[in-house]
C-alpha cells in the first residue's frame, strides 16, 4: 500500500529536526514553507544550515540526541546516517504519539516528504510512495510549468468571495462555476 495523502496544519505544533547536514538543510527549507516552529538538534552543522537557522531565529542545540527530546513534539525528522539511531528514535516516537520521518529509511517513517509545488495558497503534492523520488522531482518541474502565472490572484479572489458570501448552495454553485471558467480559460490560453 502507499501513503495516505494529507495536508497537516503545523501551527502550534513542535517539530524537531535531528541533523545538520545537506539533507537536514533541504528538509528544513521545506518545513519553513509551512511553519517556523522547528527546533534543530545536531552534533555538527554545515554553514548553509547554520545561516538559515540564525536567519529564521530557530532554536538550535549543538549536541547528540537524548531520549526524551521528542516528548513534546508532534513531528520528528531524523536526517542522520546512523540507522540504529533512526530505529531508536522511531520506536521512541510511538510512546509519545509523535509522527516520525527517518530520511531514506522508509521502514522508520510514519510519513514521507512529498515533492511539492507551492504558489501562495496552492500546494500540489507529488509522491511515488518512495518508489522514485527522482521521478517525483521531474514531475514537479512539469507540473510547475503548467500553473498559470495569475493563480495566486485568482485564489485570493476566491478566498475573499468565500468569506463575503453566505454559505449555501448558491455560493457553492457560483464558486464552482467561477473555478470552472478559470480552468477553461487557462486550458484555452
Amino acid at each position: 500500500m502507499g501513503y495516505f495523502p494529507a495536508f497537516l496544519q503545523l501551527n502550534n505544533k513542535k517539530v524537531l529536526l535531528i541533523g545538520g547536514g545537506n539533507i537536514s538543510f533541504e528538509k528544513l527549507e521545506r518545513l519553513l514553507d509551512f511553519t517556523d516552529e522547528v527546533k534543530v538538534i545536531t552534533l555538527e552543522i554545515n554553514k548553509q544550515m547554520q545561516n538559515l537557522v540564525q536567519k529564521k531565529g530557530l532554536e538550535l542545540e549543538l549536541r547528540a540526541y537524548k531520549e526524551g527530546d521528542i516528548k513534546d513534539c508532534s513531528i520528528v525528522i531524523v536526517a542522520v546516517d546512523d540507522i540504529s539511531l533512526q530505529a531508536k528514535i522511531f520506536e521512541e516516537s510511538k510512546s509519545y504519539k509523535c509522527l516520525c520521518n527517518c530520511v531514506d529509511s522508509v521502514d522508520y517513517c510514519d510519513f514521507i516528504f512529498p515533492s511539492y509545488v507551492k504558489e501562495t495558497d496552492l500546494t500540489i503534492a507529488i509522491s511515488t510512495s518512495g518508489s522514485s523520488p527522482a521521478f517525483a522531482k521531474h514531475f514537479k518541474k512539469y507540473i510547475k510549468g503548467l500553473i498559470p502565472s495569475n493563480v495566486s490572484e485568482f485564489l485570493q479572489e476566491m478566498k475573499a468571495l468565500r468569506v463575503k458570501l453566505p454559505k449555501g448552495k448558491e455560493r457553492m454553485k457560483m464558486l464552482d462555476k467561477k473555478a470552472e471558467d478559470y480552468m477553461q480559460g487557462w486550458k484555452n490560453a
